[in-house]
């Protein structure tokens, strides 16, 4: 890669520290304007993340405090190690190549998700000021579903009475959304972004598993939200069983005050909130950012939300809906047969 941004990088990353760096490789981007890359210092010989964040599209600054904020309550995120927040360039520790996406399985997944467990409790004990999860930000987050997966993905336009209808259910997760303790928020707590550290490492470090990335979004909101993201995961999917299983044992950690029921409909009526904004956003990265990749995770985020609507009658508008307008739509079938 020639651009001139990353000629502008390397330039700032040899006199970043007291060592130079070869070897610059793209490490990942994300769904935004960042991307990352690693590094090799040439006397220590370890490896390093540099974050490319242009500044007129991107601001480091919720990134470096809400990781001074993970690392106060010893929870494995990226250290520091220099910043030029004019350019928009921040150089990290590196915590892998292995996120827990790439080793999770049958046998593995129980230990792997009581450390992520462990982790966010960490997190939720975080008491500092962060913008709130608010009614106006629940609410434009997922009126992405009809603007782009709706109208722009699917070629489909509601009626007055489906809008209606589908702002009534917005009420109604958004009610759902307040009525729970309000907690920190990654906002993105999945197996992408959670790195896994051998255990030859958490050995001496208890804490070390997982690693934490891609937290500068996170806000003070409802408890459940990032166990959403865990458990029903828009990259891989686990029988129901199981994730009750864990949701017990978050709950048996934590002592929360509310019953298992109740808890339980928090989870999954959080879980339509965020995938019918997941839905919006896969749609808004593949027809605006060019990044097609996400069209193939539609058809889990969509099962998601269907799997919910038939658990619960107060859903049925929803449900109503998506058997109308969306189940049987030629392009739903498409990428359904796709990932069969």
């Amino acid at each position: 890669m020639s651009d001139s941004r990353l000629e502008q990088l390397n330039q700032w990353l040899q006199s970043a520290t007291d060592q130079s760096y070869s070897d610059i490789q793209p490490a990942s981007a994300d769904a935004s304007f960042r991307r990352y890359f690693r590094a090799t210092g040439d006397t220590d010989k370890r490896t390093y993340v540099i974050m490319d964040a242009p500044p007129e599209k991107e601001n480091c600054e919720p990134f470096i405090h809400i990781t001074e904020l993970i690392r106060e309550v010893q929870v494995n995120s990226p250290k520091i190690i220099a910043r030029d927040l004019s350019q928009g360039f921040l150089l990290l520790s590196d915590l892998g190549i292995q996120p827990y996406l790439d080793v999770l399985t049958n046998d593995k997944a129980n230990s792997l998700y009581s450390d992520a467990i462990d982790a966010l409790i960490k997190m939720q004990s975080i008491h500092n000021e962060l913008p709130d999860y608010d009614d106006l930000l629940l609410f434009s987050e997922m009126s992405l579903f009809e603007t782009w997966y709706l109208n722009k993905h699917l070629d489909v336009e509601l009626s007055s009475e489906e809008k209606n209808a589908l702002a009534d259910v917005f009420a109604l997760l958004i009610d759902n959304a307040k009525n729970q303790p309000q907690v920190f928020v990654h906002r993105d707590y999945h197996s992408r972004n959670l790195m896994f550290i051998a255990n030859d490492n958490a050995g001496k470090n208890p804490a070390s598993n997982p690693g934490i990335i891609d937290f500068q979004d996170a806000v003070i909101g409802p408890i459940t939200y990032d166990l959403v993201s865990l458990f029903k995961d828009c990259y891989i999917e686990w029988p129901r069983e199981k994730i009750e299983l864990w949701l017990d044992e978050y709950l048996s950690k934590t002592k929360l005050d509310v019953s298992r029921k109740d808890f339980i409909q928090w989870f999954d009526f959080m879980g339509v909130q965020r995938h019918l904004k997941v839905l919006g956003i896969f749609s808004r990265l593949n027809y605006r950012d060019n990044k097609e990749q996400y069209l193939a995770d539609l058809p889990l985020t969509l099962k998601y939300v269907t799997d919910a609507c038939g658990m619960y009658s107060q859903l049925d508008p929803l449900k109503n809906l998506l058997e109308k307008n969306v189940l049987n739509h030629p392009a739903v079938n498409q990428l359904k047969a796709n990932n069969q």
